[in-house]
């Protein structure tokens, strides 16, 4: 009887053993989960660090000259410098 106790004992923990590698907590398909999630939002995080950047840039440019106003003031107002005649050309197709 004592013979046949471990083995079967043992072979008891192997199926709880086998059974939390597959279907418990950090199993294999949770991991590979959370892996394709933190492929996601590094990605996420390059795009916010590029938006970042460029804010800083724009920020950095702002503060040190006025090129960057009046390009902002040309692009998104319409400023005209005094004695300047704009010119728009539209091309058609």
């Amino acid at each position: 009887m004592a013979n046949r106790l471990v083995p079967a004992f043992l072979i008891a923990l192997l199926l709880v053993v086998h059974a939390q590698l597959w279907f418990g907590r950090g199993s294999v398909g949770s991991v590979s989960s959370l892996q394709q999630k933190l492929q996601a939002q590094k990605a996420a995080n390059v795009q916010s660090q590029q938006a970042n950047d460029r804010l800083a840039s724009e920020v950095r440019d702002l503060k040190e000259g006025l090129e960057m106003v009046e390009e902002k003031a040309r692009a998104e107002l319409g400023m005209v410098k005094p004695n300047e005649v704009f010119v728009n050309i539209t091309q058609s197709k």
